[in-house]
């Protein structure tokens, strides 16, 4: 069952349930989708898994900046229907990557791919991101390949 059936399946799911929350953040995920979908200009059935794990992925990264000001603000309300759906987000992606574990992955990548300097950053960008996936960040990913490009020189 591919990531778009199981988003429309758990909206009838909590529909049913009457949870609030769940439906809200699960219609979201399903309109994103969607907008892909016409993007490329294909049904929104037919988005495949990749696309699907970055959209949910960027909605739960900014699910949780959002959360984060409003706790700055002291709009603890707003907070935590924030985080209630980030969470809900959440149990779609993988389990996140330690930094260490994404340390040891890129060193890898550089090493195969033969990198060594700062030049090559975009060429080991471009597949740390295509094999690290929504497991890790792109901005913890990019810090990582930069300093060990840099302690390559």
């Amino acid at each position: 069952m591919s990531i778009y059936e199981t988003i429309s399946d758990g909206i009838k799911e909590a529909m049913r349930a009457k949870d609030r929350e769940k439906l809200s953040a699960l219609r979201d995920i399903k309109s994103k989708l969607m907008l892909e979908a016409t993007k490329t200009g294909i049904d929104g059935s037919e988005i495949s898994d990749d696309v699907a794990m970055k959209i949910l992925s960027k909605l739960h990264k900014q699910r949780m900046e959002t959360a984060e000001l409003y706790s700055g603000q002291g709009r603890s309300d707003l907070q935590a229907e924030e985080l209630a759906q980030a969470k809900v987000i959440g149990a779609f992606l993988p389990e996140p990557m330690s930094e260490s574990e994404i340390e040891d992955a890129v060193k890898g990548l550089i090493q195969r791919m033969g990198a060594s300097g700062m030049g090559d950053m975009g060429k080991v960008m471009g597949a740390a991101n295509a094999q690290l996936g929504a497991q890790a960040d792109g901005s913890v990913i990019a810090k990582i390949v930069k300093a060990q490009l840099l302690v390559g020189n």
